[in-house]
Parts: C-alpha cells; structure tokens; sequence
C-alpha cells in the first residue's frame, strides 16, 4: 500500500483575517449583548433592594460551574484527542485513489490546532452553559446541614439524602458525560488516522488504539459501579409502587442485592479493562463486558421482576406493609402533618336557636362577602379614577377597630397600568404621570350596606372605606403612607422624582398633579449611561424618550420589577412564593405580605406530589399558579414583605431550626432576618398560606390513615371535594368543576376550651369519590397557635351513623329549593345574572352550618355584583333570605338565638323602604299627598336611570330621592329630618346601584 502526503488547505489573505475576526466580534456582541444588558440591569436592581450579595453569590457560582464543567467535559475531550492524535500510525494506508478519508486528514493536519482546541472548547462552552443552572444543587452540597433525623433502611441523616445525594447523581452525571465523549472523540480520531481500519475479516485495532479505548470504557464501569453504590439510596425514592413511594419489597429484597452484586461484577470488569488493556488482549476485557451485560439483565431487571409478579403483588397488602408505614411516617414529617388533631364529630342534623346563641363565636362573624367575586365592585366604588384597579381575587385579613376584632376584605388601589386609556397611554402618562396607587380599602366581611337588598335597591354592597391621601383613616385602618409604587397590577416601569415642573409632576390627587417621590424605591438614571442601558433595555422607540426627556432629572430614578411575588423571587430564588400576596397595614404603612416555601424532592420514603395540581382549584384569577414540579417536602419557612412604597423586600425565618432554611442562610447569610424580629402586629397579619394548605388537605385525605393494611385498602382515604358554585375553568377537571378552595373565617375551633373566635383556613373534606361529608379541616393563623392543624372526622356509614351532605349536595338542594327556584326567576332575566358566592361550611352545635351569599350583576358595561340572597342550610332545613339573620330563623326557628349578623344598616342614615308599586291612597292632607307622589316619581327616574347603567343620571335621581324622602318626613312629621337623609350623595367614593 502507498501513503499520501497530507494536502495543505489555502491560506487566508490578511484582509479576510481581519473580515473573519469582526464577524466574529459582531456575532459574539450579538449573542452576549442583550445577556450582558441583563445583568447589569439586575445588578443595578440588586443593589436597589439591598441584596446585591444575592447577585453576586449566584453569579459567581454560575461562572464557576461554566467553567469548572465546561474544562471537565471540553478537557476531556482535549485529551482524549491529544492522545489519539500523537499515537496515530506513522504510515496510513490507502484504500485507493479516492480515499475519502484523506482529505479529512489533510483538513484536519493543516488546522490542527482549530480542531484540536476548538472542538473541545465548543464541547466545553456547550456544557458549561447546561450546567451553570444547576448552582442550587452545589451550593446546598458545601453548605447543607443534619436534619437530625435518620432514614428507616440505612440509618443516614435525612440531610444526606437532602444534600449530598442529589450533588453525587449531579456529578456522576457529568462524569459519564465525558467519558461518553471522550471515547467518542478517540473513536472518530483513531479512525480518521488509521488507527482503526475497518478493511479485513473483522477489522483491526492498532495497539495505541485499542489501549486507549480500552482504559477510556474501563474509567466508564468503574464509575458504573460508584453508581450502583448511590444507587442503593436512590432506592428510598422508588415510585415502583403506584399507591406510595419508597422503597419497595422487591426494591428492599431483589434490587438492593443487585445493586450490590453489580457494582461488585462492575469493578472486576473495570479491572479487567485495564488489565487487558497492557496486556495488548482483548478477549479480557470482552468477556468481562460480557458477564456485566447479562449480570444486569438477569440479576438487576430479570430477578426482581420475577419476585414482582409470583410473590409480591399475590401478597402484596402483607409483603408491602413495612415500606407503607415507613411511607406514612416520613410522609407525615415531611409535609408537616405529624401534629394533627384529630377529634370525633357527631355532624348532627338537629340545633335550637340555644345552640346558635352558643356558637355566637362564629356565627356573628360569619363572611358574606366573597373576595372572589367583589373586584369589579370594589373598581367601581371606590376606584374612582379608570387608572386604579384591584386584583381579580380580594384579600380577607383580620384587624381590630373601635375594640372589636373581626375579618375584612381588603385591598390596595393599585395603579393598572392596563386601565389606561387614550392619551393616558403615551409615553410620558404612562411612565411619569400614572405612577402609583392611593389608598388601602376594607370592607367587614360579614357587613354589607342596607337591610333590605334585592335588585332595584341601593344595598347589597361592602361597606368599603379607603385610607387615601384624602383621608388617613377613611377605612378605620389609619396609614401614615398610602401611595402604592409596588403592586400586583403595574405590568411596567415607572420614573419618578427629578427636576419636574408642576404641570410634569406625578398623579397624586384631582387636585394634585404635581407630586414628586420621596422614597427610597427605584434606580437612579442620573446619568446618559444609565439611561442609555433602560432604553435598551425596554426597547428602542417610544423607550428611546428616556434618553431625550427633559423632565428626567438628577434625581430621577427608574422602578421596575414591582411585583410584589417577583420581587421576592428575585431576592431569594431558592425560594417557591406563594402565589397570592396580599396587602396589610403594619405601624401604619402598607406591606405586602409573601409566604415562601422551602422544598425537596428527595426526602426519603415521602410521598412525591405535584405541586401544581394539588394547588389547583376553582379560582382561576388572581392567583399565579404554582410550576407542576414534582416536591416531597415542604416548610412555610419564610415569610416575606415588600414596602408598598419604597419597594423594600424583608425576609423573616419562621422557624429557626429549619434545616433546609438554614442551608439557605449558609450560602446567603445576613439574608434572612431570625422570627425574633417579627414585630407583634405583623405576626397578628400573618395567614397560613393557602398553597401549603391545599398541598397538606390533599395528603391528609390519604395519610390520615394510620394502619398499612388500611392504606393499601384505600376505602377509608377522603376526597378534596369539587366546587358546585363554579363550573369549568382552567383548573376544571374531567367533570368540569374544578377542587373547592380553602376558605378563611374568623370562628370558634370546634372542641377548644377558649370560645375566643380564630383566623382559620378551612376546607370540608368528602369520602373517597363520594360526595358525603368525611371530615373537615382547619389551620389556625393567629400568632399563639399559627399552623396548628385540626380535624373534625364524622362517624362512617359503616358504624349506623347518618351522613352529613357535602358541598355539592348541599348546593343541588339550594337549587331546587322551591323558594330559591321562585325568586331566581325574579333575578334571572335579560339584563341581570346571578352569581353564587363561595360556600362555606362551618361546624356549629354538633352539626355543620352552609352559607353562601347570592349576587346579581347587571348585563352592561361597567356594571358589578351586589349581594341580594343569603342561602343557609343546617341538616335537612334550608333558609333563603334577604339577610343572614332571616335564613338562619327560617332553619333553627324563632330568633334564631338573636344574633345579628350579616346586612346591618351602618350608623347615621335610616333605611327607607321601597314605595309601592301603586299610588298611595289620598290621606286628606294635601302637603302629604303631594310629597307621597313626588316621593313615587323620584323613585321611579332613580329606577330608569340605575337600569340604563347611566351613573351621572343615577346621581342626579338619588339626589331627588334624598329631597323628597325629606319633604315626605316633614309633611308627615311636621318637623325636617336628621341631617344624613335616606340615601347618601353619589360621591366618587359611592356610586348608586349598578348591578
């Protein structure tokens, strides 16, 4: 055979080097520019919050990831290439004159070191940046902690499984990465060069080849067999089973032992490898191979299955018991259900008004407002301007005023940068005018504005103030700051303070449009090249104003990333937020309040849950859905506020001692501030989250069941039940109707030895794909039990009781309720819908207590939802009202214990009733029958105007009602009325009926 000289490739002339190079420099801007822009945007935001340590930290580990990997699996490659190419053949033959694997030679020859250093260092680019995501999996390695707490198979603290296995799989990974490409690259190299020649019976393999390849699969056994020693933990988290996870029997009695025999038969094949590799034989290391291959077909596949199908599963409810209660153990602990209380509950069908009197705890503060219903309401009421908005879903928290405590839906109006409007959207409106909310609103939530309500009258609607610039204390909640920069609703940035003129000042007030920021919030674009990056940032075009505008001054600063959850998200990224902040007032300033959870997914034998559809239910606005990432521990571990005007991101720890928290606090210290820090009023606005809560019921509905052979059995697991006030949805399931919520309520707890009402968050639990009522559970918010879950289990049909209907029974009896069915019709029509508030259910004298408001809303523009029903039910009796008070006699009889509750008449002004719908008969006395006529006539404009939608037209007929109540009262009386007459003035703050 002939050798071939190598062929040289063309070189390039100096101007195409110098072509190529700013190719190269313009690509390489292209594809790092807007990364570049990025960071140091969130460097500059970073520091704007105090927590550039944060930034930092994940950098500086992202970078050391990139390169630590990527010189793993790019040097690798470098030397396994090295190798093969300095051991090549001398001579290499030809197959003939048109061997196409010279020419690749000749390429390859005449730039080596293009293909020999580029080639590993795109390899390594490539996986430096896949591995550079991972930095929460090496930072929780060199700073997790003990658990104190061990594994029931191999006695390993829980923080081995929490921390160091997950880095050991991570890394192993990687290892076998680059062992894979390393053998690659040697193969494709030896071949190239003739190391390896496919002419022949069989082929041939040059000695330098046939060592490396050999040495380069011996390193991949042994590292197979540091798997299958990780391995044996790994079984802890088996999903073999359907029913639980864990370790199995067949895993415990089959698999582990296999593990074990294979990394044994691994290392002797590795040493074989090597072996044979120095020997120059191959038909060592081919037999070794051989006896790993089929070692694992039979004893790591074949073995267990056998056990599997002929023992296990004939006998599996008595095989599988152990690694049930080792389940349910580590279940309870790691989702935070080992103290539960649980008590038996008679679910009685049979209360006196005595029982309700009682229960005054909780049926004085039973909640007729719905916070997912009363958003438009609260828009149209007390939003004033088109630029301030609420939330799709209000918020319900607890305060004390004038000495009572009691719940109230609450609010913060936010400036909705999507409520802008004509001119109010160009660029200088929307980003320096329209700049932030005013005011925090509460309503009672048991409390609504007149006595009588129904469609044509002026009640049904919260008793909603507002703490605003206007008023401090306009809501009873007084607050020293009520601009509102940091919301749920401003989609967009926000520049503020600098040298404005008064005519180019922010918002503030109808009369105050010349209001310059003084906090502490935002990031200063004093200067061209900062504000040359935040038109960049946001875009060419309208965005390019930021580099021109004059009313940009020196001390102008720019606020973005305002949303309160992605604030938090960014401060603390270990973190999963809850996705429904909410805004309370602590000493006087309006806080958002996040909750933050700490999770694995490794915790031994826990069961593993999806986190996105255990949260899921009927609420599909408002709330941002969790990822369905797939957890089998969680803690509440933070609790996060965000200043409401300056921006301001605080993280407390919860529970000081929690490991994965602490891990945390290692990697970040100074962070997280400890639970000594917690001032008392805002521990008072702390809630149990409502993510946590609907992960725990949707366990507790299986893991309250304390015997595996009962487990196994399933016939005693319950049900999450399904919403019946809200059909579809994006979270509907195959039914259509999606889980029901937790609902907060300020109540009595059932079996306490305190009548003192709580804050809980509850939820009605059914049997297992029934819709009787199994149990109901709750979770105390307030400060001196916070967290502590009880559960009220009911008798089993099984022991004679009689069961208690669920909620969608309960809701199919409202509706067929032969009252229910007569009036609906009333509300039912072309112009008006009806709404069905949430149904809650609570325990009241034995026995269970429905409630749920009714709404009607008008069918046109800008109109909202006005409570005009209360639907109760006890047992078999139904009540249906116009008040709570009135339903709950029609169920427990006369008085039914004198609680008021619910649709009481505020202070000052008297509720007048609706005329008649014919004329009064004449009296003999002419002033009277002449203010009872114009009485009747100004009623039926204010009627004409509120169902034209027409709000000016309705202001103007209330007023004539108000002037002739009046007029009416002095005819009668002789004497003028109380100053505050029957209807109050159609103000900004209160619009007449519009739904």
């Amino acid at each position: 055979m002939a050798t071939r000289p190598p062929v040289s490739l063309p070189k390039l002339s100096r101007r195409s080097r110098i072509l190529l190079i700013i190719a190269a420099v313009v690509i390489l801007v292209l594809l790092l520019g807007a990364r570049l822009l990025d960071t140091y945007v969130d460097w500059l935001w970073f520091g704007e919050v105090g927590a550039r340590s944060v930034f930092t930290t994940v950098l500086w580990t992202r970078v050391l990831l990139f390169f630590g990997v990527g010189l793993l699996v790019g040097g690798s490659l470098a030397l396994s290439l090295t190798i093969a190419y300095r051991t090549r053949p001398v001579f290499v033959p030809i197959s003939g004159a048109d061997d196409p694997l010279a020419r690749y030679r000749s390429a390859i020859v005449g730039r080596i070191r293009l293909f020999g250093i580029g080639i590993p260092l795109l390899t390594g680019l490539i996986a430096g940046a896949s591995a550079q995501s991972d930095w929460q999996v090496v930072q929780l390695f060199f700073n997790g902690t003990d658990f104190g707490e061990k594994d029931a198979q191999f006695g390993k603290d829980i923080g081995f499984y929490a921390f160091g296995l997950p880095f050991f799989n991570w890394l192993l990974g990687w290892l076998f990465l680059s062992v894979v490409i390393s053998f690659i690259g040697a193969l494709i190299a030896h071949y190239i060069f003739g190391g390896i020649r496919l002419a022949g019976k069989g082929g041939q393999l040059a000695g330098p080849t046939r060592v490396q390849l050999a040495v380069t699969v011996g390193i991949f056994v042994l590292l197979k067999a540091v798997e299958y020693f990780f391995d044996r933990y790994n079984l802890l988290l088996s999903d073999r089973n359907p029913l639980f996870n864990g370790a199995t029997y067949t895993d415990l009695n089959a698999v582990l032992p296999a593990k074990l025999i294979l990394l044994c038969i691994s290392v002797i094949c590795a040493i074989a490898f090597f072996v044979g590799a120095f020997l120059r034989n191959i038909q060592l290391p081919a037999i070794a191979l051989v006896l790993l291959i089929l070692s694992s077909v039979l004893v790591g596949a074949a073995w267990p299955a056998v056990l599997e199908q002929f023992s296990v599963r004939p006998n599996a409810n008595e095989k599988e018991a152990a690694s049930i209660s080792r389940n349910m153990e580590a279940t309870r602990k790691a989702f935070g259900l080992t103290d539960v209380k649980y008590t038996d509950y008679k679910g009685n069908s049979e209360a006196t008004p005595a029982d309700v009197q009682a229960a005054a705890g909780t049926v004085s503060n039973i909640r007729l407002l719905d916070p997912n219903v009363l958003s438009d309401t609260f828009t149209q009421r007390v939003g004033r301007e088109n630029f301030y908005g609420f939330p799709q879903k209000l918020d319900i928290d607890r305060y004390t005023v004038d000495g009572r405590t009691q719940d109230y839906i609450v609010a913060a109006k936010e400036i909705k940068s999507d409520g802008l409007t004509g001119n109010q959207t160009n660029w200088i409106n929307k980003h320096m005018v329209y700049t932030h909310g005013n005011g925090f609103v509460a309503a009672p939530a048991n409390t609504i504005d007149r006595a009588v309500v129904g469609q044509n009258s002026d009640g049904g609607y919260p008793i909603a103030g507002t703490s605003d610039t206007n008023d401090l204390k306009g809501s009873k909640i007084p607050v020293k700051e009520p601009r509102i920069y940091y919301g749920e609703l401003a989609n967009t940035y926000a520049i503020v303070g600098g040298a404005k003129s008064e005519t180019q000042g922010e918002y503030d007030t109808a009369t105050d449009r010349s209001y310059r920021y003084t906090g502490t919030g935002g990031v200063s674009i004093d200067n061209l090249f900062n504000r040359l990056v935040f038109a960049a940032y946001n875009g060419w075009g309208a965005n390019t104003n930021i580099l021109f505008s004059e009313a940009i001054g020196d001390e102008s600063k720019i606020m973005y990333h305002r949303d309160p959850r992605e604030r938090v998200s960014m401060v603390a990224p270990w973190l999963t937020v809850d996705g429904d902040p909410y805004p309370a007032v602590v000493d006087g300033k309006i806080q958002w309040i996040v909750d933050g959870y700490t999770t694995l997914n490794n915790y031994p034998y826990a069961q593993q849950t999806s986190l996105g559809e255990a949260t899921a239910d009927s609420l599909t606005g408002g709330i941002t859905k969790q990822a369905n990432n797939q957890i089998n521990y969680i803690r509440n571990s933070v609790k996060a506020t965000v200043d409401a005007f300056n921006g301001t991101v605080t993280l407390y720890s919860i529970d000081d001692k929690e490991p994965v928290l602490n891990a945390w606090k290692n990697v970040f210290p100074g962070l997280v501030k400890p639970s000594s820090d917690i001032s008392p009023e805002l521990r008072s606005h702390f809630r149990y989250p409502e993510d946590l809560f609907k992960v725990q019921r949707e366990l507790l509905a299986k893991y309250h069941v304390n015997d595996p052979q009962e487990f196994y059995a399933q016939q005693a697991f319950w049900s999450v039940p399904q919403d019946p006030t809200q059909e579809g949805g994006t979270n509907a399931t195959a039914s259509g109707i999606a889980n029901q919520p937790g609902y907060y309520v300020l109540a009595e707890t059932p079996g306490a030895t305190s009548k003192k009402s709580s804050f809980q968050l509850t939820s009605p639990l059914t049997g297992l794909q029934r819709q009787y009522l199994a149990s109901w559970v709750s979770v105390s918010s307030d400060p001196e039990d916070y967290g502590k879950i009880s559960v009220l289990k009911l008798p089993t049909a099984a022991a004679g009781a009689t069961q208690v209907d669920g909620p969608v029974q309960v809701q199919n009896r409202f509706q067929s309720d032969p009252k229910f069915a007569q009036e609906r019709t009333l509300f039912t029509n072309q112009s008006v819908s009806v709404i069905f508030g949430n149904l809650i259910t609570l325990p009241v004298a034995n026995g269970f207590l429905y409630v749920e408001p009714v709404y009607i809303r008008q069918r046109n523009q800008n109109s909202y939802p006005q409570l005009a029903r209360v639907l109760v039910a006890y047992g078999p009796k139904i009540g249906f009202a116009s008040t709570l008070k009135e339903a709950l006699v029609q169920v427990f009889g006369p008085g039914a214990g004198d609680v008021t509750t619910g649709p009481v008449q505020p202070s000052g002004p008297t509720p007048t009733p609706a005329p008649p719908s014919t004329p009064a008969p004449p009296t003999g006395n002419p002033a009277l029958d002449k203010a009872a006529t114009d009485l009747s006539a100004a009623f039926d404009k204010y009627r004409q105007a509120q169902s034209s939608g027409d709000f000016a037209a309705q202001g103007a007929a209330l007023a004539a009602v108000d002037a002739a109540v009046k007029a009416y009262l002095t005819a009668k009386n002789g004497t003028p009325p109380a100053t505050g007459g029957t209807s109050p003035s159609p103000t900004p703050t209160s619009q007449p009926a519009g739904g």
